[in-house]
């Protein structure tokens, strides 16, 4: 349990979280750590802070675009918005209400159920010139003619990786010196992914090496899902210094 009568309030983890703007409904992945709400989804980044009390969890999370594709819209009308909440433990769960700055009135609420810290894999090495810690957007690309791809975001914190969108999470580690990296992610679901035939309903192993510089993060992959191994290459953009 995460809170009851006479315990500290414990917040801090990596989270799937449903969330409920009126009647439209969303779903991304979020870390909390150090005062910093950091996550998202395959269309926006979700930056933000908290401060815990006696009876909760205060914050304030800006939202921001970073996949262009119009076919993601944004449930408040804007790329840019702010969410002002509320929360306070369910048992493991969070509960959150409040609203956005841009509009008033209408009602949010969201679900955060923690995914489980013995999944979360050991922190690889970081040497000199390491890659900056933050939270980045992710935009990946299939090889081999496949086609398609997928966005998300990506949390890099001294050698360890969270990230996802609304159906996966990503749980992996790295090394990384002098501008070169190269680590391993697992790929899951955290909510049926009914239109993905490649990852969906699969635990997906993903190799990788790359390299990176101040801004951006680069890679080229290989996945094995189920009996089939795919190659792939993404483009990683740093959105917020961790």
């Amino acid at each position: 349990m995460r809170a009851g009568p006479g315990t500290r309030l414990v917040f801090e983890g990596f989270y799937k979280v449903r969330f409920q703007l009126g009647d439209a409904v969303g779903r991304s992945v979020m870390h909390a750590g150090n005062g910093k709400m950091l996550g998202g989804n395959s269309a926006f980044a979700h930056i933000g802070t908290y401060v815990k009390s006696g009876e909760g969890v205060d914050v304030v999370i800006n939202t921001v675009r970073h996949n262009p594709d119009p076919s993601y819209r944004a449930m408040a009308g804007t790329d840019d918005a702010t969410l002002i909440a509320k929360g306070w433990a369910d048992g493991d769960l969070y509960r959150f209400k409040g609203e956005l700055k841009e509009l008033p009135g209408v009602p949010f609420q969201s679900l955060m159920t923690p995914i489980t810290e013995d999944e979360v894999p050991i922190a690889g090495g970081v040497g000199e010139a390491g890659i900056a810690d933050g939270l980045y957007s992710l935009h990946l690309r299939m090889l081999d003619g496949l086609g398609g791809g997928f966005t998300g975001v990506m949390l890099l914190n001294q050698g360890r990786i969270l990230g996802g969108d609304a159906s996966f999470y990503y749980l992996g580690s790295y090394t990384a010196a002098n501008g070169r990296w190269k680590g391993q992610i697992l790929n899951q679901e955290h909510t049926p992914a009914k239109d993905d035939p490649i990852f969906g309903g699969r635990e997906v192993g993903i190799g990788f090496s790359g390299s990176y510089d101040s801004e951006q993060v680069v890679l080229e992959a290989t996945a094995l899902a189920g009996k089939r191994s795919l190659r792939l290459t993404a483009t990683l953009k740093l959105m917020h210094r961790a």
